[in-house]
């Protein structure tokens, strides 16, 4: 990463209005030939970081045919839907951090799902009004809201986009119809434990005709989905929220004793939501990510903590680097628990949250030596009286980066939330359950609401915080994210300290051991800590403990080097690449 010089202030309010306006730069640098030879890690020119090689190829394809960033993000969708259904899909929803090249603009857009109108804070409450066994809701209708991926990718390209919107699917369909191999993950997945690969519909799409589960290796076709991406490709996102595809969804969430709400006015009424990014700075350099329900703020502040304090001295070899790690992390934790929803049903305190005064009072709570007991949430200016929360998330999401040849940069998280979402299918795709994001709990003993309570229409609290990090004179520095249900917080805060301060390359910095702190809670990779990081975190009082979600990152992201060129990486836990030309 290039260093560069700390600006005045003007300058950086310069810099945070350009998240937010246009401005004049040099013309864009014209596309490189297609022929250009494919490498991994490095590129020249265009790179696409993401779980799976069939879908970083798809992106590839699009990128060397002239299209854009964005364009290049709706062929990775479609194929990641197919090959990493366990993970996301046509089904699910979204979070994508935008980065203009010629106007440095950072655009946020949100195709995070809905709740029906009839939805009620009671959603997932039993008839003895306690709150229901989590894998009962996660396979029941209720659990699935309007999926959003589809229609959000579509509004961004339509902003951004240079080819036709029907030309983006051929390399999905082309796959769902001719076959492909199972990768890895989508086998064990469809071999799993997990209630939802049990369902009816999932035996049925993952049992081959001798009655045997297909494993990794297979040829595996899906004519439904070739179906339903040729649909899209047509008609748009009027394909699958109107017509016989969203009456097929309806029918679907409707079956059971415990039937979904969702109806074909919900589906047609579903709209993204795109507005300026939220940006705020972080030592040399600004970091984006989507604005709440998403997970950007809490991130944000996560950041904000650690600038106040040394962490930039010690490395990823040491105890100390990684105890503040855990102890911003902490503080993190205990406000996006209490604060976070969605600010179009409830006041969400982000401002007061990134107040540098607030982050200065936070960041003295961190005692440099041992680690006390649980922090308890902040108050922040506008806060207001809320709730502790009861929300539940699990792993069952993806991540990827795109720049094209132009710098324009695509930063996309996308989840059916849990693995292979509730389990449902139609139109040869899953479900969501994005709904079980919800506090199943809608308020306190004491009547307190949570901000997180289900409500019609509402969308529910995420993890999700694509980044786009830039230079203080807003040029591209970075692009990073990943799944992993809450301790997505944990990652990216990880990816950005060891990108930003500790200065690793990018598929080093996705590759460090995962440590997720929250309360008194300290789950982590043990074994891939040092003994000595390990010995001196437990005399700091941070008892290093492997545990749910300690393991589940998808880290994916791309770097700009000091020359031009693009270093990209790929999270060792799952199995994708980054390559470009």
């Amino acid at each position: 990463m290039p260093i560069v010089k700390r600006l005045t202030a003007v300058a950086l309010a310069g810099l945070l209005a350009a998240c937010n306006t246009t401005s004049a730069t040099a013309p864009p640098p014209p596309a490189p030939a297609a022929d250009l030879p494919t490498t991994e890690g490095t590129a020249a020119h265009a790179m696409v970081a993401a779980a799976n090689p069939m879908a970083v190829e798809a992106g590839l394809k699009v990128l060397r045919e002239g299209g854009s960033a964005v364009d290049a993000a709706v062929a990775v969708q479609a194929v990641l839907g197919l090959v990493e259904p366990q993970s996301s899909g046509l089904g699910g929803g979204a979070f994508m951090t935008y980065y203009d090249a010629r106007t440095k603009t950072v655009t946020a857009y949100d195709g995070r799902e809905t709740a029906p109108k009839a939805a009620t804070p009671e959603l997932f409450l039993g008839a003895d009004g306690k709150p229901m066994n989590r894998i009962e809701a996660i396979l029941s209708g209720r659990s699935t809201g309007v999926p959003g991926a589809v229609a959000m990718l579509a509004m961004a390209q339509a902003d951004h986009g240079r080819l036709p919107w029907n030309r983006l699917f051929a390399e999905a369909e082309r796959l769902a119809d001719q076959g492909f191999v199972v990768p890895r993950r989508m086998g064990e997945a469809a071999n799993g434990r997990s209630a939802q690969a049990r369902t009816a519909d999932a035996a049925a799409y993952f049992t081959k005709p001798d009655g045997t589960r297909i494993k990794p290796g297979d040829t595996f076709r899906n004519p439904a989905y070739a179906e339903t991406v040729r649909k899209i490709a047509a008609e748009g996102p009027k394909a699958l929220l109107e017509g016989s595809i969203a009456e097929a969804i309806v029918a679907k969430v409707r079956e059971g004793d415990k039937p979904g709400a969702m109806t074909l006015a919900d589906m047609r009424a579903y709209r993204p939501r795109k507005g300026a990014a939220l940006c705020r700075p972080f030592r040399v350099y600004v970091v984006c990510t989507p604005n709440a329900p998403s997970g950007g703020p809490a991130v944000l502040e996560g950041l904000g903590l650690l600038e106040r304090t040394d962490i930039a001295a010690h490395g990823p070899d040491t105890v100390q680097g990684w105890y503040l790690f855990s102890q911003a992390s902490r503080l993190m934790y205990a406000d996006r628990d209490r604060y976070m929803g969605d600010p179009a049903f409830v006041d969400v305190p982000v401002e007061g949250l990134l107040d540098p005064a607030y982050l200065d009072a936070r960041a003295k709570l961190i005692n440099p030596d041992q680690a006390g007991p649980a922090p308890p949430p902040g108050n922040p200016r506008g806060a207001g009286v809320r709730a502790p929360d009861a929300t539940k998330e699990v792993a069952g999401t993806t991540h990827f980066a795109v720049v094209d040849a132009e710098g324009n940069a695509v930063s996309m998280t996308t989840t059916v939330e849990s693995i292979f979402g509730s389990g449902r299918m139609v139109g040869g795709f899953f479900l969501n359950n994005q709904l079980t994001d919800f506090s199943f709990a809608p308020a306190n003993t004491d009547g307190a609401p949570a901000a997180n309570a289900v409500a019609g229409g509402k969308r529910p609290r995420s993890s999700m915080a694509p980044a786009v990090v830039l230079d203080r004179q807003g040029r591209f520095v970075a692009a990073v994210g990943s799944p992993g249900g809450p301790a997505i917080l944990a990652y990216n805060l990880k990816a950005l300290t060891a990108t930003l301060d500790w200065k690793l390359p990018m598929q080093d910095a996705l590759a460090l051991p995962n440590l997720i702190a929250s309360g008194t809670f300290y789950a982590a990779e043990v074994d891939k800590f040092a003994p000595g990081v390990r010995d001196g975190l437990a005399a700091k009082g941070v008892q290093l403990r492997s545990g749910a979600g300690a393991e589940g990152s998808g880290l994916h992201g791309i770097e700009r080097l000091p020359d031009g060129s693009l270093r990209g990486g790929a999270d060792p836990r799952r199995e994708g690449v980054a390559l470009g030309y």
